[in-house]
Formats: structure tokens, C-alpha cells, sequence
């Protein structure tokens, strides 16, 4: 249908909102913030409805149940889940156990039944997933009435009817819906001023819970802002709205300010990440606005999508790269001039339930890219493959990375992309699509050379394109604009940045510590008062002037390793060994022993040192160290927690411990768990330390609870800080509840990181293929963290620190390896060789992971 409806007699605004947006009690605060503000601008009569997803990570676990009730006990699981809506409810001040009582006794019955008759149908993993939306929904409801407002609830299966009735997988788990505007619905929420429903869910005739497909909450609130004649439809997400280029290519990717259904289309198709291609095409039908906002940045006006683009002269507007692109390659001499060939391939595609993407042909071969899709297995391969065969050779090819070019009149323009277009000359090239609709030409490519492609197409093509109404600032800029801001003091850096220039060192590279930040950190954390005890992790820095500093705060020390406790006992020869923890992970037998001959407080995190060595432990009081199944970090090698992680007792072997120390004569006074780095949520570890004292309630000696570190440290001037009062606050809840337990805490980068910055002086400049290098002195073999992790560091120029950047660079040294990226991307102002170039947040997990790779000595140390 096409809507003729006057956007000024409309009345609904819908806004969704996705996990991460409604994870938190305190992120239901900022969307009822934004609903007040929407239900006031359109006064009289506006209208809101939200949409939301369930809280974050809990799809993926109630998708993985069935599969894991299949092989055995669930119990476990069910309680995680059951514990993020419970930790959520006690966070929001909450009944929780009052409030989700049914949802969770549906959640028992399903996975008791799936155990049973070990078969999980279509139909009951729909009924399962969506209970997500719906133990979410409650928690909403309870929300938004204490922000004040009142919603009206809706069920979103009594609104959104299934397009289909198909019994098999495809109509349970990735259904559509009938679309059009419905004025029973309308009438039905007539009286409402606010409604509350979910995405993700519909009916079918037959009165059973279908799902919409994963992401299928932008559809979802697409479908409801079609039947509600909408006047706008906006999704709010952790992104300023759509860009040029994914960020995570480059920081030189621009935002989309202004784009056409059609053009919004083909970005999210062709690999976007933000938008769910599904939603284009209701709002579309509808003639909605659809607006793509930051929860992070609401100041920022983001991407507005219409029927109009922003710009209709011929342009590219965007580069995409979608990975884990299947190809399907037939050959055959007989194709040529065969009537209805196409015809016959193309249906045996359709017999097996496979959906094509791309399509390539010439005389003798048609290639085709399929659609990333999970649930297409080897034994589906394998029939289409046989099918085929029937009419030619077939050859399939995994790995393969589609990169596309987006914009109005592609044709219009080939002759321009001609230079960029050399960039392919050294890249096997699988499949070359230009779209019928002239809006995308597309290079399939192997996998491995895709994401790097696409970020030199994109600062060849798109970068250097003026400001106007479609291009707005680069993702550089938006930050860089975002640190300008006084909400954040300069750092010491800055203030000393003569001084650092003066000692920077004209070879190789130089830690420089700031011991004034280490004051102001290390006694930020000794002020948590609802912390009985702190234990400086030193495996972050175990410089002796470091440690001076850190002790001088109050805060007592966590080693790893005997080199650690003699580098203590080197540093104060006198101290209390009770202001020492050791928590050693996989360590050899006589590590422990050496520990319990000094004295220190002992953590243990694993079996095999109670079990095999029980008589070590007789008489000792120990900790045990637990895994909560909860990692965080932005990497898989910061998470130290989860079923990936090597550290702790997983919470199912407690008992096995529990028993194995009591037989070893030794007493358990603590648990202690530690989730991963990085974290910024203040109610993390509360979270963690109620974990831990529902598993201490089988333990009769517990007196301590560790929560673990990882508090987060921002790595840029735009990224979210950590708010130790908040930490205290939300601690200060659990000691509320219990009072018989000390609280401990390992801060281990937090007073560190940023009292650090690595100086190293610029050896030379190179431009190559549209990307400007600056080395430096030093590399990798000084700071491995980007190359070991994906750490993003804040890269300056010193030399010219106020002067404006020019343009992207990528910051390197001299080690004779790929990964030998300090930085990527980074906006930097004209450098020259001799510039002084400092790396900061590098005061922790520096110097102590460096090494004399290519026999190059690493950067040396100072404290200032």
C-alpha cells in the first residue's frame, strides 16, 4: 500500500528499544525520559508506544536451552536465567520472585518436558524464546510506573498476526506479519497514552507464539508503527545512527544524516549491523520516518529515513563488508543457449530451502552467493549439491566476504571508481554483482581480505566527500567532539606534556607514571567504604615505585606468582603477610606451600590442589575461587569467567570442594570470583557478590566475599567512566543484606592504567594504497595489548597536540609483523619524523607483558 495519510494527523510515536537499552533498571529511566519528552512535544493528543526486546544475552540463552536439555540437567542454566531478571527486580527495588512467578513456571515446564520426551519442536522453542519479551515486560511495566508514568500493556501476540501458518521451522521461528493500517487496533488503544509491548513475538491463527526471526524487534516496531499509522518510528540503539562504514573499519566512517528507504535497504542488507533489513519495508508501506538515535548521544540528531534520500545525485554513501558468504559456482558447456536452464537450478535451490543473495552469469557459469544463514547445515548443502549436479559441475566454497559499494546511480559513476578499483588487481575475486536497481556493485572476495578492503574503498571513495545534507561528521570527529567536552578534566598528560617531551627518548620507547594519578586512584579505591579490604593486583604493574605509592594508599597487594611475592617482599621487607592475597591459577604444588609457609591469605581455583594434595591444606583456612558464568571484557582473552574461561570452580563442583576441603582438614573462609576487565556497570559487583552468597549458604565458615576487579578504565575521553560512588552505593546494598560478610575487592588496572602513557618518538612517514603510517620507535614488543587483545589506547601527537588532525593514520612501530598495529585509523594532525607520540592508558599491562622480540629492547620506565 501506499500511505497518503498527512504525517500531522498522525498521533503514535514508537520507540524501540534492544537489550542492552533495557538491561539495567537505571537504562529504563532514560526511555522514560525520552517518553515523557515525545508525549509532551506532541501535545495535545500524541500518543507513544514502546517496543522492547529482552534483556541482553538472554535470547542467546534461552535459545541454546533446548540443546542443552536434550543432553542433560538444565538446572543450572534455568537459574541463570531465572537470576539476571531476579538480580534486575532486587536492583529496581523489586518483588521479583512475586512478579515472574508465572513466567518461570512456563520455564520450568518447557524445559521439563523437552527432558522428557527429548524432542524440542519448532513450536515449543517459539513458546520458550519469547519468554525473554515477556519476563522483560514485567520488569518494564514496574519501571516506567516508578519514573512516574502509566503505561497501558500490551501483548504484542493479541496485535501482530503471522503471515503464515506453515507448521515447519520457518513459520515458528522467522514468521512475518500481515501489515496494514488497523483500526481495530487503533480503537483497541484509543483511551492509551503510553503503551508498553514487545518485539520479536506474533500469533498465527491457531493461537500459537510465533517468533519474527533474531533482530526481530526492529521488525517488530516496524510493523507496529505500519498499523498505527505512526508519525515516526524511532530506533534507539548504543550508535549515532548509520555510517559510511562500520566504525569498528574505520574511524574515518561518516554519518548517514539523511537516507532513502531504498538506500537504508541495501545498507542493512548488505552487512549494517544497526538497522534489521526487515524493518525498512512495513515503515516504507506506511510512509513512516524512521529515525536511528543513540540512547548513548540523544543530543545527536542520528539518521532519518524517508521516502526521499538526502542527496539524489549519483554518489556512493556507504562501504559494507558481510562475512560468512557462501558461494555456489556451476559450470557446464551445456548451459549455453539451454532454454530454461536457470529455471531448473534455481528450483532445486528452492527444494532445499535455500535463499539466494547474489547472482553472476556468463555463457557457461552461473555463480551465486547464498544469504548467511545458521541453520543452513552440511546435509542440506549436500542435497542442493546433488540436485545441481543433475545440470552441471558444482562447486561450493565457504569463507568468502561480500564487499559492497552503496549509493544511488552506481552505473552513473563506474568510471570514477576506476583508481579504486586497483586495490582488487592482487585479490582472488569469486563473484562481481552490479544490482538491478542500481544502488549497490558488489566484489565477493575471500574472507580473510574483506574488512580491510572495504576500509581502504571507503577512505578512497568516501572519506574525503564534503559535508552536506547526507554526510555528516566521522565517528573520529563525533568523539573527538565528545571529549571536548568539560565534562571530564584534561589528564596529567596534558598539563605535563613539556615535561614528557623533554624526556622522551630519541630511540626505542619510554613508560613515563605519573605518581600523582596513582595517589588519586589507588585512594579512590581505598574510599569505597562498604570495602572491608582492597588487593592491589600487581600483575598490572609491580614497578617498586608503583607499589610504594599503593601501599602509601592503604591498599594491600594479590600476587600470581612466587617472582611477585619475592618482588613484595623485596619492596617491604617487613610487611604483614596478611595484606597479601595470592591466588595462583593452575600453579605447580610448591607454589601453594610457599604461600601458606609465608603466611598469606590463600585463594585456590580449582579441585586438583585439594583433591591430590589434601594433606598441604590441613589446618589451613583457604578461599575458593568460582567461575559465576558471567564474563565481561570487550575480549575473549579479558573475560575470566564463563565456560571458555580457565579460571575457577564452576558453581555445579562446589559440593565436590566443599567436601575435598573438609577431607583435606582445611577451613573455607571466602569465595571469590572475578568476571573479567573493563566493566563500567556499577552494579556489577554486587551482582557478583550476590552470587556469591547464595553459594556461601552451603559453607558454615565463610566470613569473606571477594568480588573481584575489573573495574574499567576509559579508553578514550568519550567512553564511559566508571563511577566509583555508584560501585560504592550498589555494594552498600549488599552489605545491607549482609551484614555477617566482609566485602574484598582486586583493583588491578584501575589505579594504574591512566597514570601511565608510552612515549616513543616518530622514525618515519608513509603513505601507501590511501593509508598514511607513522612508526615509531617502539611496537608490540613494548605494548602487546592492541595485538594480543584488540585494546584501543588514545594515540596523540605531542610534538603538535594543539594543531587539528588532517586526516586518518594508522599508528605502527618496527616489529617485523602484521600485528604490529598500535593504533588503526586514527585522526591525527600533519606529523613529522622526530614527533613525540604518546600512547596512553598504558600504565598497566605494559612494561610487565613487553619483551626483546626481533632482539629489540623494550620501552624502559620512569615515575615522574
Amino acid at each position: 500500500m501506499t500511505d497518503q495519510t498527512p504525517h500531522a494527523n498522525r498521533v503514535w510515536t514508537v520507540l524501540k528499544f534492544g537489550g542492552t537499552s533495557v538491561a539495567k533498571p537505571e537504562n529504563w529511566a532514560v526511555i522514560a525520559k525520552l517518553a515523557k519528552a515525545r508525549l509532551k512535544q506532541d501535545k495535545p493528543g500524541g500518543k507513544v508506544l514502546i517496543v522492547h526486546s529482552a534483556l541482553s544475552g538472554v535470547s542467546n540463552r534461552l535459545e541454546a536451552l533446548p540443546d542443552l536439555a536434550l543432553k542433560g540437567d538444565v538446572s543450572p542454566e534455568i537459574a541463570a536465567i531465572k537470576a539476571v531478571h531476579l538480580d534486575f527486580a532486587e536492583s529496581a527495588l523489586l518483588d521479583g520472585a512475586t512478579l515472574l512467578a508465572e513466567p518461570f513456571e512456563i520455564l520450568d515446564r518447557l524445559a521439563a518436558g523437552i527432558a522428557l520426551v527429548r524432542e524440542a519442536s519448532p513450536r515449543v522453542r517459539a513458546e520458550l524464546l519469547a519468554l525473554g519479551e515477556q519476563m522483560a515486560s514485567r520488569l518494564g511495566m514496574e519501571r516506567l510506573r516508578q519514573e512516574g508514568l502509566s503505561p497501558v500493556f500490551l501483548d504484542a501476540r493479541d496485535a501482530l498476526k503471522a503471515a503464515s501458518d506453515s507448521a515447519d521451522p520457518s513459520g515458528y521461528l522467522s514468521n512475518s506479519v500481515i501489515d496494514g493500517a488497523d483500526p481495530e487496533l487503533q480503537a483497541q488503544l484509543g483511551h492509551a497514552e503510553l503503551v508498553l509491548t514487545q518485539g520479536f513475538i506474533a500469533r498465527n491463527s491457531r493461537d500459537e507464539t510465533v517468533l519474527l526471526g533474531r533482530g526481530g524487534s526492529d521488525t517488530s516496531a516496524a510493523y507496529f508503527a505500519n498499523k498505527l499509522e505512526a508519525k515516526k518510528l524511532e530506533i534507539w540503539t548504543d550508535v549515532p545512527g548509520l555510517f559510511s562504514a562500520d566504525p569498528r573499519l574505520t574511524e574515518g566512517a561518516r554519518l548517514l544524516q539523511a537516507l532513502s528507504y531504498d538506500e537504508a535497504q541495501e545498507i542493512a542488507t548488505m552487512g549494517g549491523k544497526v538497522l534489521h533489513p526487515r524493518c525498512i519495508g512495513p515503515a516504507r508501506r506506511a510512509n513512516v520516518p524512521v529515525e536511528v538515535r543513540s540512547t548513548l548521544r540523544p543530543d545527536l540528531a542520528g539518521t532519518l529515513i524517508t521516502a526521499k534520500p538526502g542527496d539524489d545525485a549519483p554518489q556512493l554513501k556507504a562501504v559494507s563488508v558481510k562475512s560468512g558468504v557462501r558461494i555456489v559456482a556451476m559450470e557446464g558447456a551445456g548451459m549455453w543457449r539451454q532454454a530454461g536452464f536457470l529455471a531448473d537450478v534455481f528450483a532445486c535451490f528452492k527444494e532445499c530451502g535455500v535463499s539466494v543473495d547474489l547472482v553472476s552469469t556468463s555463457e557457461t557459469n552461473v555463480t551465486v552467493s547464498l544469504d548467511p544463514d545458521p541453520s543452513l547445515d552440511q546435509a542440506r548443502l549436500d542435497a542442493l549439491r546433488a540436485r545441481l549436479e543433475r545440470f552441471c559441475r558444482v562447486k561450493i566454497m565457504d569463507d568468502g566476504a561480500a564487499v559492497s559499494l552503496v549509493g544511488y546511480g552506481v552505473r552513473r559513476i563506474l568510471h570514477k571508481l576506476a583508481p579504486a578499483l586497483e586495490m582488487f588487481q592482487d585479490k582472488p575475486i569469486r563473484l562481481v554483482s552490479q544490482a538491478a536497481n542500481d544502488l549497490n556493485f558488489t566484489v565477493v572476495v575471500d574472507a580473510s581480505e574483506g574488512r580491510a578492503l572495504a576500509a581502504r574503498l571507503h577512505e578512497e571513495l568516501i572519506a574525503p566527500a564534503p559535508a552536506g545534507p547526507v554526510f555528516g561528521p566521522s565517528w573520529a570527529e563525533l568523539n573527538e567532539t565528545a571529549s571536548s567536552t568539560p565534562a571530564r578534566p584534561d589528564p596529567w598528560w596534558v598539563t605535563k606534556r613539556e615535561q614528557l617531551i623533554e624526556i622522551a627518548p630519541q630511540t626505542g620507547g619510554r613508560y613515563v607514571y605519573d605518581r600523582d594519578t596513582i595517589k588519586a586512584r589507588a585512594a579512590a579505591v581505598a574510599n569505597i567504604k562498604s570495602v572491608n579490604r582492597a588487593f592491589y593486583a600487581m600483575k598490572a604493574n609491580p614497578h617498586p615505585e608503583v607499589l610504594k605509592t599503593i601501599f602509601e594508599a592503604g591498599l594491600g597487594f594479590e600476587c600470581v606468582s612466587p617472582g611477585e611475592l619475592m618482588r613484595l617482599k623485596d619492596t617491604f621487607p617487613d610487611l604483614d603477610p596478611k595484606k597479601v592475597l595470592f591466588t595462583p591459577n593452575f600453579a605447580a604444588r610448591h607454589e601453594y606451600a610457599a604461600a601458606i609457609q609465608l603466611g598469606t591469605n590463600l585463594t585456590i581455583d580449582g579441585l586438583h590442589p585439594l583433591v591430590e594434595w589434601p594433606e598441604l591444606f590441613k589446618g589451613a583456612e583457604v578461599i575458593l575461587r568460582i567461575n559465576p558464568d558471567r564474563p565481561r571484557g570487550h575480549h575473549q582473552h579479558v573475560q575470566t569467567a564463563g565456560p571458555k574461561a580457565k579460571f575457577g570452580i564452576p558453581l555445579d563442583q562446589l559440593d565436590a570442594a566443599r567436601e575435598a576441603a573438609d577431607k583435606a582438614g582445611a577451613t573455607v573462609i571466602g569465595l571469590h570470583a572475578h568476571a573479567g576487565s573493563g566493566v563500567v556497570e556499577a552494579g556489577h559487583w554486587r551482582e557478583i557478590g550476590a552470587i556469591l552468597a547464595r553459594a556461601a549458604e552451603d559453607f558454615s565458615d565463610i566470613r569473606i566475599l571477594n568480588v573481584g576487579g575489573g573495574l574499567g578504565v576509559p579508553e578514550s575521553a568519550e567512553a564511559p567512566a566508571l563511577d566509583l560512588a555508584l560501585v560504592d552505593a550498589e555494594l552498600a546494598k549488599l552489605k545491607q543484606a549482609l551484614p555477617d560478610y566482609e566485602i574484598w575487592m582486586e583493583p588491578g588496572r584501575y589505579p594504574v592504567a591512566e597514570s601511565g602513557v608510552l612515549l616513543s618518538a616518530v622514525t618515519q612517514v608513509k603513505h601507501a594504497f590511501g593509508t598514511r603510517f607513522i612508526g615509531l620507535g617502539t611496537g608490540m614488543n613494548s605494548l602487546i595489548r592492541p595485538a594480543l587483545y584488540g585494546a584501543r589506547h588514545e594515540i596523540v601527537n605531542l610534538s603538535r597536540y594543539d594543531a587539528d588532525g588532517t586526516g586518518m593514520a594508522s599508528i605502527v612501530g618496527p616489529i617485523c609483523e602484521s600485528a604490529d598495529l598500535l593504533g588503526a585509523d586514527r585522526l591525527m594532525p600533519d606529523t613529522t619524523e622526530g614527533d613525540v607520540i604518546a600512547i596512553a592508558e598504558a600504565g598497566a599491562y605494559g612494561a610487565v607483558m613487553s619483551s626483546r622480540y626481533n632482539l629489540r629492547e623494550p620501552a624502559d620506565e620512569v615515575v615522574i
